[in-house]
């Protein structure tokens, strides 16, 4: 790699030592008067460059793998330690990110919506409500399953429509009985689909009813425990 310090003896280059480069720093420092808030002189060794160099080069545009590159790093998650992010850079950053973002989207998506499109995102909020839960299809969409809502998997059960989702699993059990006595075979894929649907939502309220009722260890000192701390420490 080319060296970034370098003088010439006889010459030739040559890269210039870190005691010489710490020795002409420290001169610069206590020529320069430099010092920090509370009025000590300021210590810098050069080491600390790196980081100086890196967080400049990075916020000036140039990309992180030319970093890198130049810093001599075999793996770029050790130049971004160098790399400092401050708040303010962190907040300009994103502020010019969105801005980038919102040049190249098109103009109306930015404009003001009509009383009528507003209208229809809050009835879109309306119209997900179903008679087992909620569908969590997005804004605009048309639902694709003809409202087949038990086998969709954008149906959200409500934990209190249960026993409604019980008698359809019931009612789907004796329909398949029934289609398989009179031979209707097309009929009993339609239904077996459905009821593998249906107790898969059933075992989803379970598993949720199961993750709510399990209590979780937060390591907490019993009550005994902390009175016996406190007449301990009362004595």
């Amino acid at each position: 790699m080319p060296l970034l310090f370098q003088w010439r003896v006889n010459g030739e280059d040559h890269v210039l030592s870190v005691n010489t480069i710490r020795k002409a720093l420290n001169e610069v420092i206590e020529a320069a008067q430099l010092t920090d808030a509370a009025g000590e002189r300021l210590d810098y060794q050069p080491h600390d460059f790196r980081r100086m160099f890196i967080t400049d080069a990075i916020m000036n545009g140039l990309p992180p793998h030319i970093a890198q590159v130049i810093a001599g790093h075999d793996d770029i998650n050790t130049t971004m330690h160098y790399n400092a992010v401050y708040p303010s850079a962190a907040i300009a950053a994103h502020q010019a990110f969105i801005a980038r973002r919102r040049s190249l989207r098109p103009g109306e998506e930015y404009r003001v919506p009509t009383s009528e499109e507003w209208e229809a995102f809050l009835g879109h909020f309306e119209r997900r409500k179903l008679s087992l839960g909620i569908c969590s299809r997005s804004f605009g969409s048309e639902c694709v399953h003809e409202h087949a809502c038990v086998r969709c998997a954008m149906l959200r059960v409500d934990p209190h429509e249960r026993p409604r989702l019980d008698e359809i699993r019931v009612n789907l059990i004796a329909r398949i009985a029934e289609a398989e006595r009179e031979g209707w075979l097309g009929e009993v894929d339609g239904l077996s689909i459905s009821l593998a649907a249906a107790e898969d939502k059933l075992a989803q309220l379970d598993a949720e009813q199961d993750r709510r009722s399990t209590a979780v260890d937060l390591g907490l000192p019993s009550f005994p425990k902390v009175a016996g701390r406190i007449s301990g420490l009362s004595t």
